[in-house]
C-alpha cells in the first residue's frame, strides 16, 4: 500500500471556512449558523417551467439528510442547522479526525416537504435561540438562500452572510449562465436557451440537424433531475408533443431550459471561485467531477490539466466573478465545466452561485490532503437489509475508519443518508431493504493507490449489501 506522509493540522489551523468567512463578512473569527439547504433550487424554480414528467435521481429523504456534510465545513464554534441530530457515535468520530464539531440546533420536528428552513420557522424554540445568537452577532449561512432563509433572518435578527433570494434565482439559472458566458466570450458548448414552446422546435430543429445527440436542461434542474438526453428525431418529437400539449391545456407556452449539443469530452470539471463584499475573485480550486447521466458521483483531486488549461479556468473564474458581482452576487461559485475530447476547455457547463458538493469538502481535504498524493470525494451506494449503526459501520472499515495521519485512508463526511430511507419496522416485522448512500473522502500518495484504496473501501462496505438491489 502507497503511504502519505502528513502532519497532524490543529483545527484552529484551518484556513479555509475563515477565508470564506473573511470575505463574506470581513471577520476571520465570525460566528456562522450553517444551513445545509439542499433542495434550495426548487424554492427557486417555482416560477419556471421546465420539462414534464422528468423524475428525481434521489429520494427526498437522502438529501434532507445529507445537510449533516455541513458538520465537517462549519467549525467548532459555529452552529448547524439540522431537523434531527447528529449520530453521537459519528459526531464523536467528527471530533476525534481533529476537524471538531460545531454546535446542533436541531428542529421541533423532522423537516417535511419545504426542509429544515420550513421546519426552523415551525420551531418557536429554536427561532428563540437564534434570537440570542444574532444578539451576539452571528450570522446566517445558507447554502443558498430563497425566501424561506430570508424569513429566518427577519424574524430572528441573524444577519445574513449572502445575498438576497432574489439575487439567487437571477443568477442560479442556466439560461444566465449560457448568456453571460457567451457575452463574456468565454467558450460555450453550442446551444440554445429556449424561454417558450415555439424555441424549442425551433433548437431541437437546428440541433439535431448536425447529427448528434442534445441535451435539454432544466433552467432550476440539478443532479440529473430536469435533464433527458435526445439522440433521435423520435425522441425529440416525443418531448415536443408533451411540451405542446401542456401549452395548449394551461394556454401558456412560457418555457425555461437550454439545450446544449453532446460533446465528447475527456472528463468533466468543477472549479469555485470566492466573490467578496468588495467584488475581488480568488479561485479556490479545480476539480475532475465525476458524473454519470448528468448525477454528480464525486471529484478527483488534483485535476489532470496543464498549465494553459488551468490558466483559461482561471480566466473565467476571473470574469465571470466580476460578472456575477455586478449582479449583485458576492460568495461562493461552482462551476460546472469539462474538458473536450479536443483538449479545449469549455469553462461554462452552469453557474451554480451557491455552496456545492466541492465546498462541502474543503475542511477535510485541507487537513488531510494539504501536504500532496491525490483524493477522491464520492459516495458508496448501500442496498441494506436493515438499519446500520457508526460502529457497525466503522467495525467493517477497519483500520480504514481510523483518520488518515501519515497513511492512506478516507474521512466518513455523511453518514445520516445511510439509513435516510429506512422505514420503520411494526412490531414483529422484519425492517424492509433500503438503498442508503456513505459519503467520503478518500487520501493516497496517488491515483493507482485511490483506485486500490477505493476497492479496498468497496469490499468492507459489502459486507452489508443485500442481494437483491432495487431496478
Amino acid at each position: 500500500m502507497s503511504g502519505i506522509s502528513r502532519a497532524a493540522l490543529p483545527a484552529e489551523g484551518l484556513s479555509s471556512t475563515k477565508d470564506l468567512k473573511e470575505a463574506l463578512t470581513g471577520d476571520r473569527a465570525a460566528r456562522f449558523v450553517w444551513l445545509c439547504n439542499f433542495e434550495v433550487e426548487h424554492r427557486w424554480a417555482r416560477a419556471y417551467t421546465g420539462i414534464p414528467a422528468v423524475r428525481g435521481s434521489a429520494t427526498a429523504a437522502t438529501v434532507q439528510r445529507m445537510e449533516e456534510l455541513g458538520a465537517l465545513l462549519a467549525e467548532p464554534g459555529d452552529h448547524l442547522l439540522l431537523d434531527r441530530p447528529l449520530d453521537p457515535h459519528y459526531r464523536r468520530y467528527a471530533e476525534r479526525t481533529g476537524l471538531g464539531a460545531p454546535a446542533e440546533l436541531v428542529t421541533r420536528a423532522p423537516a417535511a416537504e419545504g426542509g429544515t428552513a420550513a421546519a426552523v420557522l415551525d420551531s418557536p424554540e429554536l427561532l428563540d435561540r437564534l434570537r440570542v445568537l444574532a444578539r451576539d452577532g452571528a450570522y446566517l449561512m445558507p447554502m443558498g438562500a430563497s425566501d424561506r432563509e430570508q424569513r429566518i433572518s427577519e424574524l430572528t435578527g441573524l444577519r445574513s452572510a449572502v445575498p438576497d433570494a432574489a439575487t439567487y434565482e437571477r443568477v442560479n439559472s442556466k439560461i444566465y449562465s449560457r448568456r453571460a458566458a457567451e457575452e463574456l466570450g468565454l467558450r460555450t458548448i453550442p446551444g440554445f436557451c429556449c424561454e417558450t414552446a415555439g424555441q424549442l422546435r425551433q433548437a431541437l430543429e437546428e440541433g439535431l440537424r448536425e447529427g448528434g445527440p442534445v441535451i435539454v436542461k432544466d433552467a432550476y434542474g440539478v443532479s440529473g433531475r430536469g435533464l433527458v438526453v435526445l439522440d433521435s428525431r423520435k425522441k425529440a418529437d416525443q418531448l415536443l408533443r408533451m411540451v405542446e400539449r401542456r401549452a395548449r391545456r394551461t394556454g401558456d407556452d412560457a418555457l425555461h431550459v437550454v439545450v446544449e449539443a453532446f460533446l465528447p469530452k475527456r472528463f468533466d470539471l468543477n472549479y469555485q471561485f470566492t466573490v467578496d463584499r468588495q467584488g475581488r475573485v480568488r479561485l479556490d480550486f479545480v476539480k475532475e467531477a465525476l458524473t454519470a447521466g448528468g448525477v454528480h458521483l464525486g471529484h478527483v483531486m488534483p485535476a489532470d490539466l496543464t498549465g494553459a488549461q488551468r490558466d483559461a479556468l482561471a480566466e473565467a473564474a476571473e470574469r465571470l466573478g466580476k460578472r456575477l458581482f455586478a449582479d449583485g452576487f458576492f460568495g461562493i461559485v461552482g462551476v460546472d465545466a469539462l474538458l473536450g475530447a479536443d483538449d479545449l476547455v469549455y469553462p461554462v457547463l452552469e453557474i451554480n452561485a451557491r455552496l456545492n458538493m466541492s465546498s462541502y469538502q474543503g475542511r477535510v481535504t485541507e487537513l488531510f490532503g494539504g501536504y500532496g498524493g491525490a483524493a477522491l470525494a464520492k459516495h458508496y451506494p448501500l442496498r441494506l437489509a436493515g438499519p446500520v449503526g457508526f460502529p457497525a459501520l466503522t467495525e467493517a472499515l477497519g483500520p480504514l475508519a481510523e483518520p488518515p495521519r501519515g497513511r492512506d485512508g478516507l474521512v466518513v463526511t455523511c453518514f445520516g443518508t445511510v439509513n435516510a430511507q429506512a422505514a420503520a419496522a411494526g412490531e414483529g416485522e422484519a425492517p424492509a431493504p433500503f438503498d442508503g448512500r456513505l459519503y467520503a473522502v478518500l487520501f493516497a500518495a496517488d491515483r493507482a493507490g485511490l483506485t486500490a484504496l477505493d476497492r479496498r473501501v468497496t469490499t468492507a462496505l459489502s459486507r452489508f449489501d443485500t442481494t437483491e438491489r432495487t431496478p
